[in-house]
């Protein structure tokens, strides 16, 4: 049987015209021809006979009285042979330019191992929902520890840029931290792999001009005219105009996001210029982001938008007209809302009396006021919400001869108009962020007045805490939790500054250890539970020690219960110390045995941003140990 080794041996040469169209992408493309026959052999007549079989159709090429099945296969690694040796090298692709610089400090070499462990238990077994251990979660970890390294303004090892893009690929809520902290390498990273494209489109080139655009006043030139920085000015502003009229949705809805935090005029001169062409869906979302950086700059724009054939559009532009208390929308609200609300001057005491709107005339309906109310919704109490909801709440002092938030709240109202009337303020204080109405409509945690609309779900309550300072803000939740438990504190804990506060803190390690003496299991709690992990003060973990031990199960408790909850202590408590190793590595020290793996001691620090409670926390002196409080 003749081999391909004694058909290249007999085959000196390979012209062109033997591999003509090598460089081509199909096989066939490829044509061979033989010396030995003088015959032109094409890769699909090979292909053919094979495909017919040799029975039928003889193999191109095959010497006279030689076996077709062995002629067929040497003339097919023949032409295999030929293909590859005569194939013509493509041009070769010009190198990619160098990866931007990136001028930040490294990582501390103990931070960037403990990174290098976070990422990887990224990629470990997910949890199966069963009994957890002892060992702290990681990946709850991540999002804290990026916070913390991007607070110190450190940049992520090069050669851990493909993990940490992985992780932000997977988990939407660390891509802005991740981004942050992998810097421009991550842009230049993701422009060559597209599983990293959405790193491209949430970023914003160095195009975003340090000057006003695009209707900024011109910079003095030099006598040099515009060259240097204001030609690199110029360029970025091009750079600029050019994403914000070719770009992506979500790539223009970042740009003008990053310019309305930098410069709120040019982010609304900039919006301007396509205001008119952008589709219903596409205004929304932009004007939607002037909410960032609202001023008095703004009400212009806003009010053209109240005239804007969208019905969403222009709800959205009312609403963010009420929040400007001095705009000429918030004046003609609060004349129609202070002819609906009033105190009756024949009453013997101090009584607010309620009048609604009969109708819905155009000019209301053009600042906002959605005629047709939601079905089990009365049209004139609807109407009466919408314009006490847009009424500037400092207009309600006057009104009332001078009285302060809680004085108002506490008057009786009329004719059961109380829970109407009562939601719109709780909505308004929300809108405004008028933290003395907020305060008001709370009241004290430890009576919540469960039957007023607007503060009688935890949603509800929690929109009004927002507004608050975080100090006032966490001892409201910590005396809620003391009078009323844990069972409705989820959503409040949530918008509390982390690390808590101490008397926070104090309150829900309290109200834990209550609910295990009471003998339930402690997965009831575990959303609690994951919070305190997460967002009480490290430094309380050396107190809590006490908690972890299994202690005696009382009677009528369910089975097993004492030592799942020691688990879930002891989880607890190496979570904060873990919290604590971290935050000591990103600051440059290495506590000892914090590295040897995941249920280790240690601690990243201030998960996701610190306030002045976690400032005075820090401050002050560790509290005694807590004794357990009698169920």
């Amino acid at each position: 049987m003749t081999t391909a080794d004694d058909h290249m041996t007999t085959t000196h040469s390979v012209s062109g015209d033997h591999v003509t169209g090598a460089a081509g992408s199909h096989p066939a493309a490829y044509r061979t021809t033989s010396n030995d026959n003088h015959a032109t052999v094409h890769w699909d007549d090979l292909v053919a006979a094979a495909l017919l079989g040799t029975e039928r159709r003889t193999p191109p090429g095959a010497a006279p009285g030689a076996e077709p099945a062995a002629a067929l296969l040497d003339a097919a690694a023949v032409a295999t042979l030929r293909r590859r040796a005569g194939l013509r090298p493509a041009a070769a692709r010009p190198r990619p330019a160098p990866a931007p610089a990136d001028p930040r400090p490294p990582l501390p070499a103990a931070a960037r191992r403990r990174l290098a462990l976070l990422l990887a238990d990224r990629l470990g077994p997910g949890s199966s929902g069963g009994r957890r251990g002892t060992a702290p979660d990681l990946t709850e970890l991540l999002p804290q520890w990026l916070s913390a390294a991007n607070r110190h303004g450190y940049r992520a090892p090069a050669a851990l840029l493909p993990e940490l893009l992985d992780a932000a690929r997977a988990r939407t809520d660390l891509r802005s931290a991740a981004l942050t902290l992998a810097g421009p390498r991550a842009l230049w990273l993701a422009r060559a792999n597209p599983d990293w494209r959405f790193a491209l489109r949430g970023s914003v080139p160095a195009a975003v001009p340090e000057a006003s655009y695009p209707d900024a006043p011109a910079r003095p030139q030099g006598p040099a005219g515009p060259a240097g920085p204001e030609a690199a000015a110029g360029g970025r502003s091009a750079a600029v105009r050019r994403l914000w009229e070719e770009g992506l949705f979500a790539e223009r809805v970042a740009l003008l996001e990053t310019l309305r935090r930098r410069e709120p005029a040019a982010a609304l001169a900039l919006l301007d210029t396509t205001w008119r062409t952008e589709r219903a869906e596409d205004r929304l979302m932009f004007l939607d982001s002037l909410r960032t950086g609202l001023s008095g700059a703004d009400e212009p724009f806003l009010e053209r938008a109240l005239a804007d054939r969208s019905r969403t559009v222009r709800a959205t532009a009312a609403e963010l007209l009420s929040a400007l208390p001095g705009s000429a929308f918030a004046a003609r609200m609060a004349a129609r809302a202070a002819s609906c609300v009033l105190l009756d001057p024949a009453a013997p005491v101090p009584l607010i009396t309620v009048v609604a709107p009969r109708t819905c005339d155009a000019a209301m309906q053009r600042d906002g006021v959605i005629p047709k109310p939601p079905h089990g919704r009365g049209e004139r109490a609807w109407w009466l919400g919408q314009l006490v909801e847009a009424a500037p709440l400092g207009h309600w002092t006057e009104r009332f001869g001078g009285r302060s938030a809680a004085e108002i709240t506490a008057l009786p109202v009329a004719d059961g108009w109380r829970p109407e009337l009562y939601a719109a303020w709780c909505r308004a204080a929300v809108r405004q962020r008028n933290a003395e109405w907020s305060r008001a409509l709370l009241g004290s945690p430890a009576a919540v007045p469960a039957e007023d609309p607007g503060t009688a779900s935890p949603g509800e309550r929690t929109r009004l805490l927002f507004t608050l300072p975080a100090g006032e803000r966490a001892r409201w939740v910590a005396g809620f939790i003391a009078a009323h438990g844990l069972s409705e504190a989820f959503q409040l804990l949530g918008v509390c500054a982390v690390p808590w506060a101490a008397p926070l803190g104090r309150a829900v390690v309290d109200a834990l250890d209550i609910a295990r003496e009471a003998g339930s299991y402690p997965w009831s709690f575990s959303g609690v539970m994951g919070l305190a992990e997460r967002c009480l003060d490290p430094e309380e973990a050396d107190r809590l020690e006490l908690l972890t031990a299994a202690t005696d199960e009382p009677e009528g408790s369910s089975p097993g219960a004492g030592s799942y909850w020691s688990e879930a202590f002891q989880r607890l408590v190496r979570t904060l110390r873990l919290r604590r190793a971290m935050l000591s590595e990103l600051a440059g020290g290495t506590p000892a045995g914090t590295l040897e793996g995941p249920t280790v001691p240690g601690d990243p620090g201030d998960p996701c941003r610190p306030g002045s409670a976690a400032k005075a926390a820090s401050a002050s002196p560790a509290p005694a140990p807590t004794t357990p409080r009698p169920p």
